[in-house]
């Protein structure tokens, strides 16, 4: 028949035209969050990062940066003292890799995705926005994290965050 394809058009549009809509006003509404959303943030844990860099070396392209001092700390171990940790996100693919590598659990994804810039160079989060960052990971790689708040709290015991 010659038009069924404009009758099963109009069918789709009238179908839809009757529903109620799914838009959500950003700025002023927020959808749901899911636990296991990877973001544009990253958790790091300061007092668990010994310098390792294995989170670096996972990395398929490289856009962890890590500069340690040259002798470990006598007072605390086999930790190095970090003089520099870039992550950037304007190169990162968010695939999960360097949270995966990490021995210690120090880095997570975290769940935020309101980091808009206008230039690259502000698309590299250093050390100084990690440490000041809120703690907020997401429950990808550990979905044991689901259902924690982490408004009360600033960081999490190696038990919880442990595998």
């Amino acid at each position: 028949m010659y038009g069924e394809g404009i009758l099963k058009g109009m069918a789709v549009t009238l179908k839809h035209l009757f529903k109620k809509p799914v838009t959500v006003q950003y700025p002023e509404e927020r959808a749901p969050m899911f636990p296991r959303f990877r973001g544009y943030e990253f958790v790091w844990y300061e007092d668990r990062c010994t310098g390792c860099a294995s989170c670096a070396k996972y990395c398929p392209l490289g856009t962890i940066r890590i500069e340690t001092e040259t002798e470990p700390d006598p007072n605390v171990g086999d930790r190095y003292g970090l003089k520099v940790f870039d992550i950037d996100t304007g190169r990162c693919m968010f695939c999960g890799l360097c949270v995966e590598a990490c021995p210690y659990d120090a880095l997570f994804m975290g769940t935020g995705f309101e980091r808009a810039t206008y230039t690259r160079p502000s698309m590299v989060v250093h050390i100084d926005e990690l440490r000041a960052a809120k703690k907020k990971p997401s429950a990808y790689a550990r979905p044991h994290l689901h259902g924690i708040n982490f408004e009360d709290e600033t960081s999490l015991s190696s038990e919880e965050a442990g595998r």
